[in-house]
């Protein structure tokens, strides 16, 4: 399932899914394996049934206890799916150990997510990301392919070229992986050469984080009319996209980025840590939540965003909490979240409301970083005025004197140093206009 990368939702009928987990005594299956099931029809199957077990820990060998084994194979011929679901990595030896007890394919919780992304990824750097990370999943679970020579018994013929070829595949897989980084930090220096171009404007940057479906790309359009993909299924957005707005004159870039659920698989966080790292580098992080959920789930879902953002290195960060799809609760609902979280902004970026507080918080958070100066630039220094613009610094008046251009901008702090030698004492306005 993993190396298939045609999308298949277009397909005529989804494949057959029987659902698998092990959860701890006292969890409730319906509600902790609704996310897996979504994912699931995501990828193009449906769910026809669950069997659960209830123990503290998954059975190290076939993962569940014997008993619930048999009555996994009983449940699987009644149902007469075509793929059992885990929802959990399996280790190569679980999964190894339930395709032979059923003879049948097995995906687990990691499998699923990396076919989502296969399906979804559209650059050519999210396409080698993914490919990465199905790389590194598969790489210890190689030996698997070659169980056909192991079960002729041996003897002559099967002694050597099976296990050759396996050492074989292993070693282009490991020089496959090592080509994907060196391309992937490629692509991330060049990105990096575009991040200092723009903190070189000092354009603050906003990063959009937050739970996959949560609505960040339909807030992406509706800030800066960014024109990008919002189908209502799990991991829509893959690549970062980048876009500005402006408030009160000044400039703002939001990155939106891929999304998080509860237990992001490891290769994708380490996989995707080019497109993760623009979280990093953002002055600003939004956490976006999906206010339409339980209360239960909004909490797990804070926490499964939270949880990955630590592993980054992005806790550090500044962060609004961003409650998204307000328009979906009444009165009572909006009041209990105000309650639980006073100082999230309520918002809806479907229909627009709350989106003028939400710009009026960003600008605020950025208000220290300019100062509003007045130069009067002589006509010889007509390059200063250029490095004005070049600085992306908002020229909220300009007028031409006998002595100079005289301007009034919002300066970037850091370059008042370059500039002091312009300034002018004199804070009234000027008495023309220009348009700039």
């Amino acid at each position: 399932m993993t190396a298939r990368q045609p999308d298949r939702s277009s397909a005529a009928e989804p494949e057959r899914g029987l659902v698998l987990a092990v959860l701890a005594p006292g969890v409730d299956a319906a509600d902790e394996l609704a996310e897996l099931e979504e994912l699931a029809r995501t990828a193009g199957v449906e769910p026809v049934g669950q069997v659960v077990q209830h123990r503290a820990h998954p059975d190290p060998r076939t993962f569940v206890g014997k008993g619930k084994l048999e009555e996994l194979k009983q449940v699987w011929g009644d149902a007469a799916a075509e793929v059992l679901v885990v929802d959990e990595e399996l280790s190569p030896s679980q999964q190894r150990m339930l395709e032979n007890s059923l003879q049948a394919r097995v995906v687990d919780r990691t499998q699923l997510i990396l076919d989502i992304f296969a399906q979804h990824a559209v650059s050519a750097e999210g396409k080698l990301q993914v490919e990465l990370a199905q790389l590194e999943y598969n790489l210890p679970r190689m030996r698997g392919m070659w169980q056909h020579l192991e079960r002729l018994g041996g003897g002559v013929g099967t002694r050597g070229p099976g296990e050759s070829q396996l050492e074989t595949d292993r070693r282009l897989a490991r020089r496959r992986v090592t080509l994907l980084r060196d391309r992937l930090k490629g692509l991330s220096r060049q990105r990096d050469v575009r991040r200092k171009e723009r903190r070189r404007s000092e354009t603050p940057t906003v990063a959009l984080a937050g739970y996959t479906n949560s609505g960040k790309s339909t807030l992406l359009n509706a800030l800066t009319d960014a024109g990008v993909s919002v189908r209502d299924r799990l991991f829509e957005t893959l690549d970062p996209t980048t876009r500005g707005f402006e408030h009160d004159g000044r400039r703002y870039l939001v990155t939106d980025t891929v999304g998080f659920v509860r237990r992001l698989p490891h290769q994708l966080v380490e996989g995707f840590a080019a497109t993760l790292e623009e979280t990093l580098v953002a002055d600003l992080v939004l956490h976006v939540v999906d206010a339409s959920t339980s209360e239960e789930r909004l909490v797990e879902q804070i926490a499964a965003v939270e949880s990955v953002l630590l592993e980054i290195g992005a806790e550090e960060l500044p962060l609004e909490l961003v409650l998204n799809k307000i328009d979906s609760l009444d009165a009572l609902g909006r009041r209990r979240l105000a309650n639980r979280y006073p100082e999230a902004l309520q918002i809806s970026a479907a229909t627009g409301e709350g989106l003028g507080e939400l710009r009026a918080r960003v600008a605020e958070r950025f208000a220290k970083r300019f100062e509003l100066v007045r130069l009067l630039i002589p006509f010889d220094e007509g390059a200063r005025l250029n490095e004005l613009y070049a600085l992306g610094a908002p020229i909220e008046q300009r007028e031409d004197t006998p002595e100079g251009v005289l301007v009034l901008a919002r300066l970037p702090r850091r370059e008042l140093p370059r500039y002091t030698q312009f300034l002018v004492a004199e804070t009234k306005p000027a008495k023309k206009r220009k348009s700039v």
